[in-house]
């Protein structure tokens, strides 16, 4: 494991910070997009406008935790917007260091009411109140996914780069989530590439383009075929390039 302080503090588009790791060599957010925007309109946002209103409870998995924006914009969200209802977050982060070391990272202002959840998440990785619970599950996601009992409403893909951590998003990771996922479950990520879109599809899940927002684009997928956004067709894809194919657990080796 690395050391937490392997990484360097960037600040980004929108005026909030984020990290580079030293070890992957990339940004934990996009830099131009931002970062508090990058989760709130690449994820929360579009999921919680396309998840069914009437679910009471909603068991969210957010991979990976990193600096933990994903889940504060959840919380910010919801919060900012008197959203009743009982969300438990779930989220797989192999580096436990980093998690430790959160407590003293530069967030946002909108996060400035979460920053004792956060320090209590940097000291046990868990935090509970009424309605909100959230637990960081210290080791590598997919481990996690072959053991987990978990039926998840909301996805967050939000794993460094296929390039840079190729294992959490190849065909066989994309078939093991999709089956821990609610029928109408929502599946957000920011890449776009044909790659993660064909695993995806292969896997059994639909793919969609996000509604549109101010950042760049990316994906949602859904076992289910009657979200309300325009279907990717990856046949058409694969007829247009056939040599296009998902990503493989084979092809890492």
């Amino acid at each position: 494991m690395k050391p937490a302080t392997d990484y360097k503090i960037v600040k980004t588009g929108d005026g909030t910070f984020t990290a580079r790791s030293a070890q992957f060599d990339e940004c934990y957010h996009s830099t131009k997009d931002g970062a508090l925007n990058e989760s709130l309109k690449k994820h929360v946002e579009p999921a919680f406008s396309l998840i069914d209103p009437s679910k009471k409870e909603l068991v969210i998995l957010d991979i990976c935790f990193g600096l933990g924006y994903n889940t504060l914009a959840t919380l910010h969200y919801i919060q900012s917007r008197n959203i009743s209802k009982k969300i438990h977050i779930v989220s797989p982060e192999f580096d436990e260091a980093l998690v430790r070391s959160l407590h003293a990272f530069p967030y946002p202002e909108e996060f400035e009411k979460y920053l004792p959840i956060i320090g209590k998440i940097s000291e046990c990785g868990y935090y509970e109140e009424e309605n909100i619970e959230i637990e960081v599950i210290f080791g590598d996601a997919r481990d996690f996914l072959k053991t987990t009992t978990f039926v998840f409403d909301i996805v967050y893909q939000d794993a460094f780069s296929p390039k840079k951590n190729p294992s959490l998003w190849t065909k066989e990771y994309f078939s093991n989530l999709a089956s821990h996922l609610a029928p109408d479950a929502i599946i957000t990520t920011y890449s776009s590439a044909t790659p993660v879109r064909m695993g995806m599809v292969e896997s059994g899940l639909y793919v969609y383009t996000p509604p549109s927002t101010k950042v760049r684009s990316g994906t949602i997928a859904s076992p289910s075929s009657k979200l309300p956004l325009p279907s990717i067709d990856m046949a058409l894809k694969k007829v247009r390039n056939p040599s296009a194919k998902p990503l493989y657990d084979d092809d890492l080796k």
